[in-house]
């Protein structure tokens, strides 16, 4: 494995397009590379799905969110993706358990443990199998490999886990560390060295995934623990009390119990709703996403409450109701500023043509105006129904502005939207449609046809 990498080594980006009505960047990352990625592009097209826009159009370095991760691990302002990264090119995220990777991991651990067995692992983890399998497939082989090729005991076993975490300085490619954890530390015999193990090794790669076991099996323990960690000083395990209990968190198991309760998850959010580190606040956001969806209510509650109180915790509430917002709610609308629209029109909505082919792009703008007394301050989207493959409709929610607008006087706005098939997204051909909505009301529709 190669030393840590300083800040000096952070790639550097440089943008090739962006379209924020898309919600992605693409992203070309031009050479020189770190080797451990494992092959040898001039250059690499990266598509970044469901990236925060206004967040990466703030820092470009945010932009590149998940390789600046990998090289700046120390970091504390990196921001890491909720969902898989859809790679662009021939490079996959799997990809990063390659060769390269696999002989420093075999070197680092046998510099802390000499009898490791260099070549019998390299020829276990390559076993035949290994280029069809996933992501998360290789993560997890390559905890079953180490546990075959280690004797000990448990305990043994993660002492030496714990000694070769810190020199795996990317991150990502470390949670196989703490899904060791999870896949032989369950018994409660090893409950203390496994929860200590996964507090440790989160701070260089990630428990997020591997702690939700032990809170099914232990939640009443594990809330406590959880708490416990809320008030760590390192912002990682901080960041976990939170993330590790998202009853909804991508890539991992759902916790059910807190989908019907989240009760135990909201003295850690308390605790953490002002936390110095935005890595920590974005989890809490979005852990309340989370609980949004089968608690709406309670989301908009807090929100009331919290509203106001400091700078962080307003931006938290912020993002946290963003499903909320995108689906209309109104009592959200309100905590935000967005009030009522009965005096707000929107007039010649057009498209730039009736119909287009699969692939291509679609312009559209609208007039808007209203007859207040003062500037209002209003949340500008439009929603596509998309025709499924089944014939119905599914509309997807697209934020254009939130600004203040004069009255009395003709506003024009003018967008682009893309139909080009994506790995989130097919296209089918039909109808479509456009609606333009305004804090969360619709005021207006037109229809456009899709053909292959």
């Amino acid at each position: 494995m190669s030393k840590a990498h300083h800040s000096s080594d952070t790639i550097s980006p440089s943008y090739v397009s962006h379209d924020s009505s898309e919600d992605f960047f693409t992203i070309k990352l031009l050479p020189p590379l770190p080797s451990y990625l494992g092959f040898g592009r001039a250059e690499i097209d990266i598509r970044l799905s469901n990236l925060d826009a206004a967040e990466a159009k703030r820092s470009p370095r945010l932009a590149s969110l998940f390789l600046i991760t990998l090289v700046n691990r120390q970091s504390t302002t990196s921001y890491q993706p909720q969902i898989p990264l859809v790679f662009m090119a021939d490079f996959q995220l799997k990809d990063m358990y390659n060769r390269p990777f696999y002989e420093g991991l075999a070197r680092a651990f046998q510099q802390h443990y000499p009898p490791f067995p260099i070549t019998g692992f390299l020829d276990l983890i390559f076993d035949g199998k290994f280029e069809v399998r996933g992501l998360k497939e290789r993560m997890h082989h390559t905890a079953l490999i180490i546990n075959e090729v280690l004797t000990g005991s448990y305990a043994k076993k993660i002492s030496i886990l714990k000694a070769i975490a810190p020199t795996c300085e990317d991150g990502f490619t470390g949670i196989f560390f703490p899904d060791f954890v999870a896949t032989f530390g369950m018994d409660e015999a090893d409950y203390e060295i496994s929860i200590n193990a996964l507090e440790y090794l989160t701070q260089y790669s990630s428990s997020e995934f591997a702690v939700r076991p032990f809170i099914q099996k232990h939640p009443e323990r594990m809330m406590q623990q959880m708490l416990n960690w809320s008030y760590h000083q390192n912002h990682h395990v901080r960041r976990l009390a939170s993330e590790g209990c998202r009853p909804r968190l991508p890539w991992g198991m759902a916790l059910n119990i807190f989908k019907k309760d989240p009760a135990p998850i909201l003295p850690i959010l308390e605790n953490l709703k002002t936390d110095s580190s935005d890595y920590v606040r974005r989890s809490v956001a979005n852990n309340l996403n989370d609980i949004s969806k089968d608690h709406p209510q309670l989301v908009l509650d807090i929100g009331e409450q919290w509203i106001g109180q400091h700078e962080h915790t307003d931006w938290i509430i912020k993002h946290a109701c963003r499903t909320l917002l995108k689906k209309g709610n109104q009592q959200a609308m309100r905590i935000f500023g967005f009030g009522d629209v009965d005096n707000v029109s929107v007039s010649n909505l057009n498209t730039s043509k009736d119909q287009l082919a699969i692939g291509e792009s679609l312009s559209f703008g609208f007039d808007l105006q209203h007859s207040a007394a003062a500037p209002l301050l209003l949340r500008l989207e439009f929603g596509v129904d998309y025709m499924k493959a089944n014939g119905s409709h599914s509309r997807k929610v697209f934020q254009i502005a939130e600004k203040s607008f004069a009255p009395n006087q003709v506003h024009h706005i003018s967008k682009k939207q893309h139909f080009r098939n994506l790995t989130t997204r097919k296209h089918y051909p039909g109808t479509h449609y456009i609606n333009i909505i305004i804090n969360g009301i619709e005021k207006a529709r037109t229809q456009f046809v899709l053909v292959d």
